[in-house]
């Protein structure tokens, strides 16, 4: 049994805390339902922890490290007919919360699945985040917990105003830094024979040569 629930299993009040549980996961399940009818393409939302949660406009050092990736990821695995890369607007629907990752990755098999009018799909196999002041709570803290115990294989933090990489691993349901990446080339594990410059993922001049050499 998971620690955290001892206290609560050994309280003679287990039983009107669960009914507090249940009344609590219904209303939860309800308001998701809402935000399900709410969003709409213009923005970036997610549903976290009950909260419906509407990102601001990011930097523009924010969203061309997210282009410049998109564009590396997108053309090695089309290339190499190794699934599907998708960007922001892909609601990643777990167990209680929705998130829409800055990049994705599902394999071969995963991609088979999806249909032409899909707007939910499951776990990827690997998640880039592209760190900002308003996202990087979420980024280090419940997505971290979520994706690992949801088995995305591969997760990336991209710091666009340091020019890191920190790159996590899944082993045994829980995330283990794998490497920080601070120069030289970046390596996918998920995505086989994935590597380039870390340059280009921060100049343009850079990411065009990366991707001519891919």
């Amino acid at each position: 049994m998971i620690a955290i629930l001892e206290p609560l299993i050994k309280s003679p009040q287990l039983p009107r805390h669960f009914a507090q549980l249940k009344d609590l996961l219904a209303d939860e399940r309800r308001r998701r339902e809402e935000f399900y009818d709410a969003i709409t393409e213009d923005g970036k939302w997610e549903f976290i922890n009950g909260e419906v949660i509407m990102h601001s406009p990011a930097e523009f050092a924010h969203t061309e490290a997210s282009q410049f990736l998109n564009r590396i990821l997108s053309h090695y695995v089309d290339r190499h007919d190794l699934g599907v890369v998708t960007c922001e607007k892909t609601l990643v629907c777990l167990a209680r919360n929705d998130y829409e990752p800055d990049l994705c990755y599902f394999n071969k098999a995963k991609a088979a699945r999806f249909k032409p009018d899909q707007m939910k799909f499951p776990a990827p196999n690997f998640i880039v985040e592209v760190l900002s002041p308003s996202t990087e709570e979420h980024d280090r803290g419940v997505k971290f917990e979520d994706y690992s115990a949801n088995g995305v294989r591969e997760y990336w933090l991209v710091d666009s105003a340091r020019h890191v990489v920190e790159q996590y691993m899944l082993r045994s349901g829980k995330y283990h830094r794998h490497a920080t990446i601070k120069s030289g080339e970046v390596a996918s594990t998920v995505i086989a024979g994935l590597r380039f410059p870390l340059r280009a993922i921060f100049d343009r001049a850079a990411n065009l040569a990366a991707i001519q050499n891919l």
